[in-house]
């Protein structure tokens, strides 16, 4: 083999590692413009707090369903609220709202559960559906005993 030989095979080498790796970084760049961006705030914030579910004890008295119970947040300064909004059909659509509001960003991280009490007039065949910021998530209802108020409730929720 002459040097001419070896030298253009050199090259010709070069040139084919040189083009497989501009190749590869152009496709690299079109692949990342494709990803579309899914990042939103709800998101983010349910994924923060991780409820899907919600326990509590329901309460039927005089018209009114009242649910208590309790959810783990993570930290002190994040607090808990409540409220309920009924559809107008039949039976009536209760939704029981819960959204969290963080008092400041400089606080450290310890699980803390935050107890509600939330009160919505309707029927006795109403059906209740909760949301965590604005997300529904599933609401696990336990049938309060006769005799028991919301006032008297203890958490003793169990799966």
């Amino acid at each position: 083999m002459s040097n001419k030989t070896r030298v253009f095979g050199v090259i010709g080498f070069l040139v084919i590692v040189g083009g497989l790796f501009a190749v590869t970084s152009f496709q690299k760049n079109k692949v990342t413009e494709q990803v579309p961006s899914v990042a939103t705030s709800t998101i983010a914030d349910t994924t923060r707090y991780g409820i899907t579910r919600i326990d509590a004890k329901h309460f039927y008295i005089d018209g009114v369903h009242t649910i208590v119970g309790e959810l783990p947040l993570p930290t002190p300064c994040d607090l808990l609220t409540s409220d309920a909004v009924v559809a107008e059909s039949y039976p009536e659509q209760v939704t029981f709202a819960f959204s969290v509001v963080n008092t400041t960003q400089d606080c450290p991280i310890k699980q803390t559960p935050q107890r509600f009490k939330v009160s919505a007039s309707a029927s006795k065949q109403a059906n209740l559906q909760a949301t965590f910021l604005g997300q529904p998530v599933e609401l696990n209802v336990i049938e309060a005993r006769a005799g028991e108020t919301p006032e008297e409730f203890e958490l003793f929720i169990k799966g």
